[in-house]
């Protein structure tokens, strides 16, 4: 079973340049973030036509995730528990069936944070206390599962071109970076770290001040899998060469290969 994340930043944007990637990288399941789009505006039939169930949580121009299938999906869920007054469309879950094994799968856009110390940031802590409770709650139904997308957390210096650039950043404060540690804590592997070590190695370069052509680039996707489904990972890759294609994202997939 190959799974891909990949923050697409608007679908409009990405129209061309994802079903490419989908058609050459040909994964199983994609679980995207920023789709920038509400749920009857997100253009299904394109992906439908490719072989892919769609489901979408949606908003209007910002955040919004989805996963694209061409495994069965059962119960389908959407929204981080814990909180009945957040309205934005940052998660979305559901269990896909392979073919040894129904993996439970959680898409999401952490809060980026910024700027830092203030609400925004407060937000961001609150939701990965969320995200940590969530985990545990999945971890007790002891069932393969996994947690990926963008998560806006540089874990290590080693996981930015220029780490002294972060320190303040929301996304590098030792707040954000001890809540993602609590994470693994718990049981979970960070899977591309359990297959590669060394820094040089990212999934996001602004679009600004040719980050790209300078390799200033930052990791900030992420797979976190179960116990049971790390048992099972063959191998989890980041696909960097996307960033030079047409009309690119500022992020490219990373992905995950399970013996499912």
């Amino acid at each position: 079973m190959k799974i891909v994340s990949f923050n697409i930043n608007g679908i409009k944007a990405r129209i061309e340049a994802l079903p490419r990637y989908l058609e050459a990288a040909r994964p199983d399941v994609a679980l995207l973030q920023e789709i920038k789009s509400q749920d009857e505006t997100f253009p299904r039939e394109l992906f439908e036509d490719m072989g892919y169930r769609v489901e979408t949580h949606g908003q209007k121009s910002f955040n919004g995730v989805a996963i694209l299938s061409r495994l069965p999906l059962e119960d389908v869920t959407r929204g981080l528990p814990g909180d009945d007054t957040d309205e934005q469309a940052r998660w979305i879950e559901a269990t896909v069936i392979g073919d040894k094994t129904a993996m439970r799968v959680c898409g999401l856009y952490l809060p980026n944070g910024n700027p830092a110390p203030g609400p925004k940031y407060d937000y961001k802590l609150a939701w990965m206390d969320r995200l940590q409770t969530r985990a545990r709650a999945l971890l007790a139904q002891e069932q393969p599962f996994l947690m990926a997308g963008d998560y806006n957390v540089i874990p290590q210096p080693e996981d930015a071109a220029n780490p002294d650039a972060w320190r303040e950043d929301a996304l590098f404060l030792p707040q954000t970076r001890a809540a993602f540690e609590a994470l693994k804590h718990l049981g979970l592997t960070e899977a591309f770290r359990a297959r590669t070590q060394g820094p040089g190695h990212y999934s996001f370069w602004d679009y600004q001040a040719r980050s790209w052509e300078r390799n200033n680039g930052i990791r900030i996707d992420h797979f976190l899998l179960s116990p049971e489904c790390a048992d099972l990972l063959l191998d989890c890759q980041i696909d960097k060469d996307v960033r030079a294609g047409v009309k690119p994202s500022d992020h490219v997939p990373i992905w995950v290969e399970l013996d499912a």
